[in-house]
């Protein structure tokens, strides 16, 4: 069984997914929803809870994992345009950030 509550803290970088993506199917089967508070991550089961902190400005949030992602170098969380915004990196796209399973 995977037990993520016993790893540290986990930094890296986000992206956000938006309304190119909306109505369609996640990984999980739900349909994305932009506007909801959830991420991507590539090995994390669905359902996972995490609190989302950017590291520039200090806001968080708490996300439900429902998809697989991110596919880029680098990126280790793909969260949806509503935490995007809620973090405050819609403007650049991306963000520094630290995250901790619930």
């Amino acid at each position: 069984m995977f037990s993520f509550a016993s790893q540290a803290k986990q930094v890296g970088v986000a992206s956000y997914y938006g309304a190119e993506l909306h109505g369609h199917r996640t990984a999980s089967g739900a349909r994305f929803n932009r506007h909801a508070m959830t991420a991507a991550h590539r090995t994390l089961p669905f359902g996972t809870q995490l609190r989302v902190t950017n590291l520039s400005n200090g806001k968080s949030v708490v996300v439900r994992i429902n998809d697989r992602g991110p596919f880029v170098r680098r990126r280790v969380l793909d969260v949806s345009e509503a935490a995007a915004r809620q973090l405050g990196f819609i403007a650049r796209g991306t963000a520094k950030i630290a995250y901790e399973a619930l």
